[in-house]
């Protein structure tokens, strides 16, 4: 695994938050799970495209179940989860919408690599989790 784009998704999710924090300061608007779970989308983006693995489309133009996928892993995190239960708890929704095991992520087919638990995921996988929760729980602090 490359550390350079891991810290590259690190930064690149900071200036998401500072980006954040800034409007919400500029405009007086309450952080809300569905701005955390942007910056948490993004964030996975810049990793994904470090992992030369299939880049997820930017937030305005995810799918509705992607983005209500990172909005309820942003209330889970926020509630407490850890990145394993972070997975766990993703890995629930994507079974719940019809979701399986497969070799490759195929939007389709509805098949993805990462529908294993959490002990089974390669690291750069768990990494992910822990980059979300961590997110979260910049967010969670006093701005």
């Amino acid at each position: 695994m490359n550390w350079w784009f891991l810290l590259r998704a690190l930064y690149e999710a900071h200036r998401d938050e500072r980006r954040i924090k800034q409007q919400v300061k500029e405009r007086e608007m309450k952080l809300t799970a569905t701005l955390i779970a942007e910056v948490c989308h993004e964030a996975n983006r810049v990793l994904q495209k470090s992992l030369g693995e299939q880049v997820n489309p930017p937030w305005d133009e995810a799918t509705e179940e992607m983005r209500e996928s990172a909005i309820d892993g942003v209330k889970n995190a926020l509630a407490g989860a850890s990145p394993q239960g972070s997975h766990e708890n993703w890995l629930r929704l994507k079974q719940e919408n019809g979701w399986t095991y497969g070799r490759v992520k195929d939007e389709e087919k509805k098949t993805h690599p990462c529908m294993v638990a959490y002990y089974a995921l390669p690291e750069d996988q768990k990494f992910k989790d822990k980059l979300f929760t961590g997110i979260v729980n910049v967010f969670k602090e006093p701005i």
